[in-house]
């Protein structure tokens, strides 16, 4: 079994992780949750992080197979549909993803025109599902907890978990998203440390306790025995009434309410209205 090459990307800004994986140094590859920037400030979208990935792609002649999504990101905009239009590729993510879509599109009130079927993407997985990426076996785990939605993508011996693990000084994700739950959160990740200890695990998140560097890998091993909320020992229920706990002391993701918006869409905007402009909304009191 060989290992895949994995590129890694950070975004300062989102404290969001980006991957580039792929089996030789030229040849098919997938991008894993790339990140469109967002200044919410202004209200302007810009593509430096994922020219970034671009540049990589370019530089080692690589063609895009697949842009994989773990799940609907509240913290980031996804840059998918921008990376399918100058690379090609198809967009992917879990067949929870209409669950999510239900949700959000009434909270929008995104109306009739926006389908919740995950039509959106070019391709929703089933758990268990296998995909090649050139020479490369990709297997989609389903770790439900943080959302309904949530996927990881098993490549040899390297897992991209999104949000459901953090490092083992951070711990895991939230649980209090719609649709979230802290009992298949604990489940989810029961089923990735019971993964061989040498399983590599890839975050989609580091938010630098600390004051640290960036840390975007650890291991089955390390997870067992240091995680702050499941190393080994830790009951399901100790560990529900302490992610709780925790979730209630916690705010609502910096960019939520623009992210989910458009990663329901698989990164695309919301179409123009009749002045030619996009609008992304914000529905008052209801986060």
């Amino acid at each position: 079994m060989n290992s895949p090459i994995i590129k890694t990307f950070f975004d300062q800004s989102t404290y969001t992780f980006s991957y580039v994986v792929h089996g030789a140094p030229e040849g098919p590859c997938a991008i894993i949750d790339p990140v469109l920037d967002f200044d919410a400030k202004a209200a302007r979208i810009s593509t430096t992080s994922a020219q970034l990935i671009l540049d990589y792609i370019a530089e080692l002649n690589l063609s895009v197979e697949w842009i994989l999504e773990t799940h609907a990101h509240a913290d980031h905009l996804s840059a998918a549909h921008w990376l399918k239009q100058q690379a090609g590729g198809n967009i992917a993510i879990g067949e929870g993803i209409t669950g999510v879509q239900a949700h959000f599109s009434k909270l929008f009130n995104l109306g009739p025109e926006f389908v919740a079927d995950g039509s959106q993407f070019d391709y929703l997985f089933q758990a268990g599902e296998r995909l090649a990426i050139g020479s490369l076996e990709c297997e989609v785990l389903f770790t439900p907890g943080h959302t309904p939605a949530c996927v990881s993508y098993k490549i040899a011996d390297a897992v991209f978990v999104g949000d459901t693990l953090f490092t083992p000084d951070y711990g895991t994700a939230r649980a209090d998203f719609p649709g979230g739950d802290a009992q298949a959160l604990y489940r989810s990740i029961q089923q990735l440390l019971s993964l061989p200890a040498e399983t590599r695990l890839f975050m989609c998140h580091d938010y630098l306790p600390n004051g640290r560097a960036p840390k975007w890998e650890t291991t089955v091993a390390e997870q067992r025995k240091h995680n702050l909320m499941v190393h080994q020992g830790v009951s399901e229920a100790d560990f529900v009434a302490a992610r709780h706990a925790k979730d209630a002391s916690l705010a609502a993701p910096v960019l939520i309410l623009p992210a989910l918006q458009v990663n329901i869409r698989a990164g695309q905007l919301p179409p123009a209205e009749s002045n030619g402009t996009q609008y992304l909304k914000l529905p008052i009191n209801r986060i």
